[in-house]
């Protein structure tokens, strides 16, 4: 069932369970844009289900965040204009040149070129995979992008992320509302889930230059500004804290910077920033 956020927005929930992402619905009066292409061919007719419902415009663009599998496999269903960075355009060429039979798959995630779980997606919601190949994308911009969908203009741009490298987000400016996929979310780098303390200050920096009250992360619900700054400060904090490999001394650190206990979130980001220092000692050394 969609998540009505305007008349203009609407936004399909994600399911952790079977890592499906937020997908989104922004329609103006002429045309519609989609936020994210889904995980696999049964996420995208799930959604496209639930948009035949509403009477909105046909959708012409279909826009992917970054170049992560659960983002994008389900890309072909919606038969639109596909928008990319030149990163993601990059890395999904690469997946256009997999094959999606049983052993091929199981070649990948020996190889570690994807999860365990996302073949068990594309064998149970990919149809025809003996077939299967991903469609290239139609536009692939540089920075930033402007869509107008009549009346309604999308602002598309890439930014710096603690997840990817190729993260884009999108930016409606009369509704004051932001898609941010990933963006906003640490990464996993050889089993450990950390988030990139050198990018972390730029790249809230470039999300807060917009003027938003309301942001729709890829794995949570929407969040409005006040939720979205306590989780700006909570990463903050706890990243000033950790200068070490030592989680010991970053929770010290930052008992004595805040005069308390981190609380549950806090020894969370404390983990993944030590996760970060150990992973910036291997590259070093």
């Amino acid at each position: 069932m969609l998540n009505k956020f305007s008349e203009s927005i609407y936004y399909l929930s994600n399911q952790n369970d079977l890592e499906r992402p937020t997908l989104g619905l922004v329609s103006g009066e002429n045309y519609s844009l989609i936020i994210d292409g889904g995980n696999s061919v049964q996420h995208a007719r799930d959604f496209l289900y639930e948009i035949e419902n509403l009477k909105v415009p046909p959708v012409k663009y279909l826009v992917i965040t970054h170049a992560h599998w659960d983002h994008f496999l389900g890309m072909n269903e919606f038969k639109a204009t596909i928008i990319v960075n030149r990163l993601t355009n990059q890395i999904i060429n690469d997946w256009r040149r997999y094959l999606y039979d049983d052993s091929s798959l199981k070649e990948y995630v020996d190889s570690m070129k994807m999860t365990s779980k996302c073949m068990e997606i594309i064998m149970n919601e990919i149809p025809k995979r003996d077939t299967f190949q991903l469609n290239s994308p139609d536009i692939i911009f540089e920075k930033s992008l402007q869509i107008d969908l009549g009346n309604k203009v999308c602002v598309l741009e890439t930014i710096r992320s603690t997840h990817t490298d190729d993260s884009t987000i999108i930016y409606i400016p009369d509704e004051k509302v932001i898609f941010l996929g990933d963006g906003a979310y640490g990464t996993t780098t050889n089993s450990l889930y950390h988030f990139k303390q050198s990018q972390l200050l730029l790249m809230i920096e470039d999300i807060q230059k917009y003027d938003a009250t309301h942001f729709l992360l890829g794995h949570e619900s929407i969040c409005d500004l006040e939720e979205m700054n306590i989780y700006w400060k909570e990463l903050i904090s706890t990243s000033k804290a950790t200068k070490s490999t030592s989680l010991e001394k970053a929770i010290k650190s930052f008992e004595i910077d805040n005069y308390r206990r981190p609380n549950e979130n806090e020894i969370f980001f404390l983990k993944a920033f030590v996760n970060d220092q150990l992973l910036q000692s291997e590259n070093r050394n």
